[in-house]
């Protein structure tokens, strides 16, 4: 049976009604899959979760213990029988936890990717392409003009405004949740092994990161100092909420720079009025979705959210099926 005839979307998002469930659901349902935990994706109010432990962990944090009523932790590659059909989840390459949802059904598979990403990241599993007959992919970067850089060229643009301005203050938006962690690891690769200052609104979320075996080095929460002075020449991480209100004009000699794949559209960068803009970004740019394609080499391609139309046009021209499912409630940011 065709999967057009057991996926539909209605105003709570994509439903599966082979597993009776929906995929990222926008609001509290009976059956949620979650991909990963960003809060676009990931909302508390369900009656079941099905996610990968790390996923529900981080929304435990997130949103509490009792997010929702019943669990169902899923192993990457573990099969779990519901309703009708199978369900399995592949690593996504996103973040901790993040997965891609693998759904069988009367002889037919689709593939859910969630957000995900392909460059090299060890603070998850790397994203495994699963061969199907429907892949439902995202779209965020879905541009030509998406060519996102290597990580570690841009975390070293940081280290060398570090030693070209010593007496400044290097502050650093990222988001809580798989950007900031991401750029400490690279830090650390490259050899930076001071301590490293964060807001408080990254601490738990580090600390849940440590806890699975990432090693981000020491960190030391900026509220715990006493003189704000030793911050001079050093790197503090924050939300880019938080580089614009009156904490950040607490800091010495701020140089603001903002970690992003938006980074690289310099009107993003001056409206985030980022002094030096580092383009990192933790989804798959123009060249990996269609290599991703390639390698999935599916019948059907449907584009969840983000620049819908240029991949499907370029799905098309590599000879796929190809449509927009244009969900709503998810953001083209990266939290």
């Amino acid at each position: 049976m065709h999967p057009e005839n057991w996926i539909k979307t209605d105003k709570n998002g994509l439903y599966c009604q082979a597993l009776n469930a929906y995929i990222d659901p926008v609001e509290g349902v009976e059956h949620a899959i979650i991909t990963h935990a960003h809060a676009d994706h990931a909302r508390a109010g369900h009656t079941h979760v099905y996610a990968t432990q790390a996923t529900l962990d981080i929304m435990a944090v997130r949103y509490g213990v009792d997010h929702a009523q019943h669990f169902h932790p899923l192993a990457y590659g573990e099969t779990l029988n519901l309703h009708k059909g199978q369900l399995s989840l592949h690593p996504a390459g996103h973040i901790l936890g993040s997965a891609q949802v693998l759904i069988e059904y009367e002889g037919a598979r689709l593939v859910h990717t969630g957000d995900f990403k392909r460059q090299a990241d060890p603070s998850c599993e790397p994203f495994k392409a699963i061969p199907c007959d429907v892949f439902v992919t995202e779209a965020t970067f879905g541009l030509p003009v998406f060519q996102h850089p290597n990580i570690n060229d841009e975390v070293k643009k940081l280290i060398h405004s570090l030693s070209l301005l010593p007496d400044s203050c290097h502050l650093v938006g990222v988001y809580a949740l798989g950007k900031c962690q991401r750029v400490l690891l690279a830090l650390r690769a490259l050899g930076y092994n001071k301590p490293v200052y964060i807001h408080g609104a990254l601490v738990r979320l580090c600390e849940l990161y440590k806890s699975y075996g990432v090693a981000l080095g020491e960190l030391i929460e900026v509220s715990t100092l006493d003189d704000l002075s030793v911050l001079k020449g050093e790197i503090v991480l924050a939300p880019p909420s938080a580089l614009q209100d009156r904490w950040s004009r607490k800091l010495p000699n701020v140089i603001t720079s903002v970690a992003s794949g938006w980074m690289q559209i310099r009107a993003r960068s001056k409206q985030r009025r980022a002094e030096l803009p580092l383009i990192i970004s933790d989804h798959a740019d123009w060249q990996d979705l269609l290599t991703t394609l390639e390698e999935v080499k599916p019948k059907e391609v449907w584009v969840t959210h983000g620049r819908e139309d240029a991949l499907i046009h370029q799905a098309k021209l590599m000879g796929f099926k190809a449509k927009a499912l244009r969900l709503v409630g998810y953001t083209d940011g990266e939290d």
